[in-house]
């Protein structure tokens, strides 16, 4: 039997912060590219042409969009066919507030569709003026855009009515290799609104001013970043520490190949600095030195960017450099490594 009516949980009283927390909108992006491989790239390929093609399987039965391999044998899949742009609503949902990036801009329906000829539903959007005209079995067909690069959205939606429509002429630009197949990209982008603890706060804070603030944990270590509790024990940061900037290396490695959206021309080397004062390094750049003289124990020095540059964000260091001073003794950093 409770007893909370005579014992009653006692309120906790949570201190207010002593610094400003900040919050900002956040949008990690990049653009995925892959290769589509022999049998996607002819699905992409009659996308572009105005086509949809399945592949087929040893039992006979037809997938769209066409399987890399049969489903019931586990072979390549060898065999692909042409099927309708006309099909079948075998399942719906109605969406009536769309959303940013979605193919219409108006409400419209989410759709399973079994197009003529094919024995799998393919996943579209019908374009509807309210959900009362949507049902299991409606009849729809394939709506073409004129721009088309060989994606699933080369179909803009289907249209209720099964009289199929006849895709424009092609525009546009689609990208193969070597071997035929066909290169995509897709760019996946995620937005979120982020509120830094308390001590992200006042570590962002310093950050603006030119000033790099690390944390004291209660069993002494100073994290830069600092860190809103210990690591060790869970206890919170008890200390602000301001640290130099200057430091050592403790390991690195030399980029030498070269990716989509680099911005730096390789080989340039990616390094854990451990700042002068701190107890656990962090990753940034170690230029204006040859990449292959970069080493262990290096000492180097903060490069800050103009002050009218500088924002809440660690890019106000360009980068780091050599200072010119001795290396540091191993012994000094070996339990960093």
């Amino acid at each position: 039997m409770s007893n909370s009516a005579t014992h009653p949980t006692p309120e906790v009283q949570v201190p207010a912060p002593e610094s400003r927390i900040l919050s900002a909108k956040l949008t990690n992006t990049f653009a995925y590219t892959r290769s589509l491989g022999p049998v996607l790239s002819q699905f992409a390929l009659a996308l572009r042409d105005g086509r949809i093609v399945g592949s087929r399987g040893s039992d006979g039965r037809v997938t769209v969009p066409p399987a890399e391999f049969d489903p019931s044998s586990g072979e390549p899949t060898t065999s692909l066919v042409e099927v309708a742009p006309v099909g079948t609503v075998e399942s719906w949902s109605w969406q009536p507030e769309p959303l940013d990036g979605q193919i219409l801009d108006r409400p419209f329906a989410f759709a399973l569709i079994r197009l003529d000829g094919a024995d799998t539903a393919l996943l579209h959007v019908v374009d509807a003026d309210e959900p009362s005209q949507m049902s299991v079995g409606a009849r729809v067909h394939a709506v073409w855009h004129a721009a088309r690069s060989g994606a699933i959205t080369d179909i803009a939606h289907f249209s209720l009515g099964e009289t199929p429509e006849t895709a424009p002429e092609a525009t546009g630009e689609m990208i193969v290799d070597d071997a035929g197949d066909v290169i995509i990209t897709t760019p996946i982008t995620t937005d979120i609104m982020h509120s830094a603890a308390e001590s992200e706060s006042w570590y962002l804070e310093g950050l603006k001013a030119g000033r790099l603030i690390g944390g004291r944990v209660r069993t002494g270590e100073v994290y830069f970043p600092p860190r809103y509790v210990s690591p060790a024990d869970g206890s919170p940061t008890v200390e602000r520490v301001e640290l130099p900037d200057t430091g050592t290396v403790t390991t690195f490695c030399i980029v030498n190949v070269p990716f989509l959206g680099q911005q730096i021309k390789p080989p340039y080397v990616a390094a854990y600095v451990l700042l002068d004062g701190a107890d656990i390094p962090f990753l940034h750049l170690i230029l204006d030195c040859p990449a292959e003289e970069v080493r262990m124990g290096m000492r180097v020095k903060a490069v800050w960017r103009p002050e009218a540059e500088w924002d809440y964000t660690m890019r106000n260091i360009s980068h780091f450099a050599p200072s010119g001073e001795p290396d540091a003794d191993f012994d000094a950093y070996r339990n960093h490594l």
